[in-house]
């Protein structure tokens, strides 16, 4: 789980994270029902905590409901990469910037952490999506950094999107280590205090994220 998801959280709270990866991962599938008994059962919690959670996905857009229908994943669109890579490319530098400012030391030392272990993974092939779990790590982790909630908030929202479209084309790309490896610079210029750097490298990552995604449509 993603730094920070390991304090003590309410149900509701923690099936909402639950099933917020799951959709982002693509664990449940684009256009699925989603069965809120089932869910409570696989997650070991009430029918109520899962119906909080699965509202405040539907506001988050992973998930939509019908009258007389039922609630579904939402459909990956992927004609919306454009609009949410506007937003990033403006939002992502901005956060990776504050987070170099204003990170404390602890946080600072997590940044390092995270350097190290993905400096530290091998050639050996991994599961794209395993990989892709760095990924969310390291973003939600600078957007913490950041220290504004609201920045953060929205930030999370807009990768989460993001997320959701790399994963639908995760199969037709060679590969993700080189994706995932470009956190490590950003990490160490946030951790070092470079904003300059940090939000450059922070908004080169984005536009390489498009850049990939837009090679295999």
């Amino acid at each position: 789980m993603p730094p920070g998801d390991g304090a003590a959280l309410s149900q509701a709270e923690s099936a909402y994270r639950k099933l917020r990866d799951k959709l982002i991962m693509l664990d449940i599938r684009p256009g699925e029902p989603i069965n809120d008994g089932q869910l409570a059962a696989e997650l070991g919690i009430g029918r109520t905590p899962v119906r909080e959670a699965v509202k405040r996905l539907e506001v988050d857009h992973l998930v939509v409901s019908y009258p007389r229908r039922g609630t579904f994943a939402t459909i990956v669109d992927i004609t919306e990469l454009a609009d949410v890579s506007d937003i990033r490319e403006l939002l992502e530098p901005l956060a990776a910037r504050r987070a170099a400012t204003n990170a404390s030391a602890g946080v600072r030392a997590e940044l390092r952490d995270v350097a190290r272990t993905i400096s530290g993974i091998d050639s050996t092939p991994r599961d794209k999506r395993e990989l892709m779990r760095y990924d969310l790590t390291v973003h939600r982790l600078i957007y913490r950094a950041a220290g504004n909630p609201h920045l953060e908030d929205t930030l999370i929202r807009y990768d989460n999107l993001a997320t959701r479209i790399w994963c639908l084309v995760l199969d037709k790309l060679p590969s993700v280590e080189g994706h995932i490896a470009e956190h490590v610079g950003l990490l160490e210029a946030v951790a070092d205090g470079d904003a300059d750097l940090a939000g450059k490298l922070a908004l080169e990552h984005v536009s390489s994220f498009e850049k990939s995604v837009r090679r295999v449509l």
